[in-house]
C-alpha cells in the first residue's frame, strides 16, 4: 500500500487538475468535430487516454528532474528525489502508461493512431526542454494541444479545417499562460539551479504577457464561434472567462507563490466554462 501511494503521487492521480486542463480542450474538439454529437466510445477513449498520458508525462517529467527536484522546496519530497521510487520503477511505470494509452488509441482509426505517435514524442520531449530553452511551456502547449487534431481525426473530421488549427493555437496560448503562473511559483529555485522557464524569460513583464496570451486565446475562441456559427450561449461563456482571467490576475498581482499557484489551478474553471458554452450551444 505504501508503494501504491508513492506511484499515485508520482503519476499525480491524487492531483487531477493537470488532467482536467488536458481533458477540456480535447472535449471541445470532439464536440466541434461532431457538431455536438460525439461518439460515446470516443468520449470514453479520449477521457481515459487523457488521464493515462498526463500521468505518463508526470512520470517522465519527474524522471528528467530527478537530479534537481531535491533542491527545490516544493518538490524535494517527491517519490524520485526522496528515493521512495527508483529510476527503474519510474521508467517501467512510464512505459506501462504509454502502452495503456496506445491500446486505447488502437480502438480508433489508422490516421489517429499515426497522430498519436507524434503526441507521444511531444510528451516525452517536453520535460527535457527546460534544460535548453526558456520556452518549455511552449512545448507543453504543443503536447497538450495534440489531442485536438487526434480528436478531430477520430471523429472523422477534416484535418484541413481551419477551426481545428485555430483551436490548436488557442490552446497553446492558454497553456503557456497558465503554466507560466505555475512556473512563477518555482522561479526563485529555478534561477538557483539553472532551470529555464517562461516565468524567468518574461521577468517583470510576466503578468502582462500572461494577459496578452489570454486575450489571444479568447480572440481565437471568438473567431471559432463566429466561423462555426455558434449560439450566443457560447459567447456568454467566453465573457465569463474574461472575468475568470481578471480574477487570476488580481490574485497573482503581488506574485506571491501560493497565489500564483491558485491562479494556475483556477484555469480548470476556464476549461469547463468553455465546454459548458459549447455543449449548451449544440443542445439549443
Amino acid at each position: 500500500m505504501s508503494k501504491l501511494k508513492d506511484y499515485t503521487e508520482l503519476t499525480r492521480f491524487n492531483r487531477p487538475i493537470g488532467s482536467f486542463l488536458l481533458m477540456w480542450p480535447t472535449l471541445w474538439a470532439l464536440w466541434l468535430a461532431s457538431d455536438g454529437i460525439p461518439d460515446l466510445h470516443l468520449i470514453i477513449i479520449f477521457v481515459l487516454g487523457v488521464f493515462s498520458m498526463r500521468s505518463a508525462g508526470c512520470v517522465i517529467n519527474d524522471y528528467a528532474d530527478r537530479k534537481v527536484d531535491g533542491s527545490v522546496e516544493r518538490t524535494k519530497n517527491r517519490p524520485l528525489p526522496s528515493g521512495r521510487v527508483s529510476e527503474k520503477e519510474a521508467l517501467g511505470l512510464f512505459a506501462a502508461l504509454c502502452i495503456l494509452s496506445f491500446v486505447l488509441v488502437l480502438f480508433t482509426d489508422v490516421r489517429t493512431i499515426l497522430l498519436s505517435v507524434v503526441g507521444l514524442g511531444l510528451a516525452a520531449l517536453y520535460p527535457f526542454m527546460k534544460r535548453y530553452t526558456h520556452l518549455p511551456q511552449l512545448f507543453l502547449g504543443l503536447a497538450f494541444s495534440w489531442a485536438i487534431p487526434m480528436a478531430y481525426s477520430a471523429q472523422g473530421g477534416d484535418l484541413s479545417d481551419p477551426i481545428l488549427w485555430m483551436l490548436f493555437v488557442a490552446n497553446c496560448f492558454w497553456t503557456i499562460a497558465y503554466d507560466t503562473y505555475y512556473a512563477m511559483t518555482d522561479r526563485k529555485d529555478d534561477l538557483k539551479i539553472g532551470v529555464k522557464s517562461t516565468a524567468i524569460l518574461f521577468g517583470e513583464y510576466d503578468l502582462f504577457v500572461i494577459l496578452c496570451l489570454q486575450a489571444l486565446t479568447l480572440s481565437l475562441l471568438t473567431c471559432i464561434g463566429l466561423l462555426a456559427g455558434l449560439h450566443w450561449l457560447y459567447f456568454i461563456s467566453l465573457l465569463v472567462c474574461v472575468g475568470l482571467f481578471y480574477q487570476q490576475f488580481q490574485q497573482a498581482k503581488d506574485r506571491e507563490e501560493q497565489a500564483c499557484f491558485r491562479s494556475f489551478l483556477d484555469n480548470n474553471r476556464v476549461g469547463y466554462c468553455v465546454f459548458i458554452g459549447l455543449a449548451a450551444n449544440f443542445f439549443m
